[in-house]
């Protein structure tokens, strides 16, 4: 089942231009409510880092048959399970299993509609991954020969006692060649192929909304370094939500020395949502 005009629209020319005025400075300056929570989530953010609570590798309970699903849903898994020769409910809960399909839809679906390379092999990077719940997909998808994923707050300890870090071992325990480290991916210093970043913070506000303090808000220094680590013929493959988070996702590409290959606006059919997801790819600029 291929992604059809009504799934992906390309985003060409100046569609992403009209940007926002990024800030002169890299330390913003921020509202006296913005700091208050950030403060409070920065005592929690140290606390956690300190105290690096472990509950040992977390392993969910596998789906083994996905249910209740609609007809195009059922196709759709069903087209992904054939291409890619994958099963992602016998290792993951129904609930994961749906989110990592539909992560490797929305790859699909962009690869196909932009005409892109496919890319097997070399070092992948993926920036803030969370748990690495989608550490299958990019496996799946890219073949890496080593898969890593950077994530700057790994000890946040979930309502049941285990850690960030305790699902992603759980992720990833299966996967060739594959890291999941807790680090600042701003100071992470190491040549990539390909760099990935599903929904990177490009505003203060989303920061705040998961409980994050402002300090780790750093925009610029994140895109430099993807701009530094990325390798002279690489490639750095962003999602943001909607129109507006691409375009100012885009001004600090830019402004690293990024330049845009390719872009589209996707309409994802397992997990719909508005706005619609943007995938945008970015190279270092022709030598």
């Amino acid at each position: 089942m291929p992604a059809t005009a009504t799934q992906v629209k390309h985003l060409v020319g100046d569609s992403l231009s009209e940007l926002p005025p990024l800030p002169e400075s890299v330390a913003p300056r921020y509202s006296f409510p913005q700091l208050l929570r950030s403060r409070y989530h920065s005592f929690w953010y140290h606390l956690g880092e300190r105290v690096a609570w472990s509950r040992g590798t977390y392993r969910e309970r596998p789906a083994k048959e996905l249910r209740d699903l609609s007809g195009i849903q059922h196709e759709r898994i069903a087209s992904l399970q054939r291409h890619f020769r994958v099963r992602f409910e016998d290792r993951a809960t129904q609930a994961t299993a749906l989110k990592q399909y539909d992560y490797l839809d929305i790859l699909d679906q962009a690869w196909s509609a932009l005409k892109l390379p496919v890319l097997t092999g070399g070092v992948v990077q993926d920036i803030g991954p969370s748990n690495f719940w989608y550490a299958p997909v990019l496996h799946t998808f890219f073949r890496p020969t080593e898969l890593v994923g950077i994530e700057v707050e790994g000890h946040r300890i979930y309502l049941n006692g285990y850690s960030r870090l305790d699902y992603a071992r759980g992720y990833i325990e299966n996967l060739p060649k594959t890291e999941f480290l807790i680090r600042d991916y701003s100071r992470y210093n190491r040549p990539a192929h390909t760099v990935i970043a599903w929904y990177p913070f490009v505003t203060p506000n989303p920061v705040l909304a998961w409980r994050m303090p402002l300090s780790l808000f750093t925009p610029h220094a994140l895109f430099s370094q993807v701009a530094h680590n990325l390798q002279p013929h690489g490639l750095f493959l962003m999602v943001n939500q909607g129109r507006r988070e691409a375009s100012i996702a885009a001004a600090w590409c830019r402004k690293a020395g990024l330049v845009r290959h390719r872009s589209c606006e996707l309409r994802p059919i397992l997990r719909p949502r508005i706005p619609a997801p943007v995938l945008s790819c970015w190279m270092h600029p022709p030598a």
